[in-house]
């Protein structure tokens, strides 16, 4: 009985000045965890919605000699005339050749991912004419028609010079990075 009687002298010398925590009528502020977001899925949505537009981009195939020619509105026509004719110096080449259409697309949002992180204004991007292709269509310059008019950062694209590749090749330009959307 006397190590009880220690003990509890011992419990109380201990706990000498602390003071009893009365009830709070105060809760502490609650916040709900964010639900997770489903990184894959929403890719996987961005993959079929571009899937899906690829596939309008089929219905509208271009022959061989097809000319490519888009800008963006606004665009001031010497920028055009100037592209046109191949007067902005090449800051870089991508060529396409012997490429599935998944590889093409993944290279060009690689090439132009690099193009933009070190301020290339014009680039040629050589897609072939198609004509070891089974129909002899040009597969690639269809679906990268398609492709360039879709990415923001491409102000303009025609097809190149004879000498730089004619309908088998278009120059690019591009927005520079500060000039960019956000």
């Amino acid at each position: 009985m006397k190590d009880e009687d220690d003990d509890a002298l011992l419990f109380r010398e201990s706990m000498h000045g602390v003071k009893r925590i009365e009830p709070q009528d105060r809760v502490p502020p609650f916040r709900k965890k964010p639900r997770p977001v489903p990184q894959q899925h929403l890719r996987n949505d961005v993959f079929v919605r571009e899937e899906v537009l690829i596939l309008d981009d089929e219905n509208a195939e271009l022959e061989t000699g097809d000319v490519l020619y888009f800008s963006r509105a606004g665009l001031q026509h010497g920028l055009l005339r100037k592209l046109r004719r191949g007067q902005y110096p090449i800051g870089a080449e991508l060529d396409l050749h012997g490429m599935t259409a998944n590889e093409a697309r993944q290279a060009l949002s690689y090439f132009l991912g690099e193009c933009r992180s070190t301020a290339t204004r014009c680039v040629r991007i050589i897609h072939g004419k198609g004509l070891s292709s089974p129909q002899r269509q040009p597969v690639l310059k269809t679906r990268l028609n398609g492709w360039l008019q879709r990415r923001d950062e491409v102000l303009a694209f025609c097809s190149a010079r004879p000498a730089d590749g004619g309908t088998g090749a278009v120059y690019v330009l591009l927005r520079l990075a500060d000039t960019a959307r956000s």
